[in-house]
């Protein structure tokens, strides 16, 4: 199994930065791609952000531009990069661990207010 703890979240000025970060730990090798999520107040979770183990990344478009997905497999740690933040990226960030078969992983989330 992988268990994984998200860190980073936080209260920024509109404008502002910050990074979250998704530490994994287990079963590591099975994890086939990573992705950050996000639940705002009364909206369905949304995916923002994915890079597999190949380094390929995708993004909502409503990031793109703005926030940067990347992972060190060294530090088994998958990072979101995110500037020029906007009050409309409030929410709960989660982590997500993707495999090749069966249920994907997710970590508890990390809130993130954006607000003057």
């Amino acid at each position: 199994q992988v268990q994984l703890v998200e860190t980073g979240g936080g209260l920024v000025q509109p404008g502002g930065s910050l990074r979250l970060s998704c530490q994994a730990s287990g079963s590591i090798r099975s994890i086939y791609s990573m992705g950050w999520y996000r639940q705002a107040p009364g909206k369905q979770r949304e995916l923002v952000a994915t890079i597999t183990s190949g380094m390929n990344t995708n993004y909502v478009d409503s990031v793109k531009g703005r926030f940067t997905i990347s992972r060190d497999n060294a530090k088994n740690t998958v990072y979101l990069q995110m500037n020029s933040l906007k009050p409309e990226d409030t929410a709960v960030y989660y982590c997500k661990a993707g495999y090749a078969y069966g249920a994907p992983t997710w970590g508890k989330g990390a809130l993130v207010t954006v607000s003057s």
